[in-house]
């Protein structure tokens, strides 16, 4: 695939509510204020994809009502991010972000503070290399647990062995609507693991519990399901699969961005 000249961006900043864990225990009204050594971790986030070249324009979405700081905290930033409003759930979210920038898109969080350059710019280039129409950044259980021993992450077992997220996803073309609108399935179901099973077909679903499918095969099975193409990028960097939900994922990413030297 052939990247554009220049690569819209959504960065989904939707807040749990009053009783986020994460906002009660950095003392702020909303998740993405947390401080991360010294910097809300949605400004590092939006400054780290307006340094990189090729980006833009960056679309922030918010639930309506969000607090005045985090609209104050973007136009810090320098960037004027485009605020789009949250919808009911993140898949919707991403697809309403799709009708207003269109395709292809690139999606990550808030909460991604440890979010770099070298990161992203790996993930774009692996990811413009595949033949998919929706790719999605992935680290290796090993890469984590070399580097961040100390760290809980969750992970999908496969045959080729176990990844994590990396908050990390691009929409190459339209037809990547397919995935979202899957995506948008599995949310409502997500309190009915059964009926999730059924959308996968039991056979899929068991050849995953048993650990018979690698990642790539298990993705070649999937997509006919959600009618696109899908692909993964893993990454060698572990700080890709860390997001910040929780505090002690605030301290771990304190650590690390202490360990690089960076600070506000």
């Amino acid at each position: 695939m052939t990247p554009p000249a220049s690569l819209p961006v959504l960065v989904l900043a939707g807040s749990r509510g009053p009783d986020d864990p994460l906002a009660r225990h950095a003392g702020v009204a909303h998740k993405c204020l947390a401080s991360v050594a010294g910097r809300p971790m949605l400004a590092r986030v939006v400054a780290t994809l307006a340094a990189m070249p090729g980006l833009g324009p960056i679309a922030v979405s918010l639930e309506a009502g969000a607090p005045a700081e985090v609209g104050h905290l973007l136009e810090a930033t320098g960037a004027a991010p485009l605020v789009l409003p949250a919808a009911a759930s993140p898949s919707l979210s991403v697809m309403a972000a799709l009708d207003r920038l269109g395709a292809p898109l690139l999606v990550t969080t808030g909460d991604h503070p440890l979010l770099t350059a070298d990161i992203l710019g790996a993930f774009l280039a692996a990811a413009w290399a595949r033949d998919a129409d929706v790719v999605a950044g992935v680290v290796r259980r090993e890469t984590i647990e070399a580097e961040l021993p100390a760290t809980r992450r969750t992970y999908l077992s496969f045959r080729d062995g176990d990844v994590s997220g990396a908050n990390l996803f691009l929409l190459a073309n339209d037809d990547a609507r397919g995935a979202v609108a899957f995506w948008r399935r599995v949310e409502q179901e997500r309190k009915r693991p059964w009926r999730i099973a059924t959308a996968f077909g039991p056979r899929l679903f068991l050849a995953y519990l048993l650990r018979r499918l690698d990642l790539d095969a298990a993705l070649a099975r999937i997509g006919p399901i959600m009618g696109c193409a899908a692909a993964v990028v893993r990454l060698d960097a572990a700080a890709a699969a860390v997001d910040v939900d929780k505090p002690g994922d605030l301290v771990l990413a304190e650590a690390i961005l202490a360990k690089r030297g960076e600070r506000a």
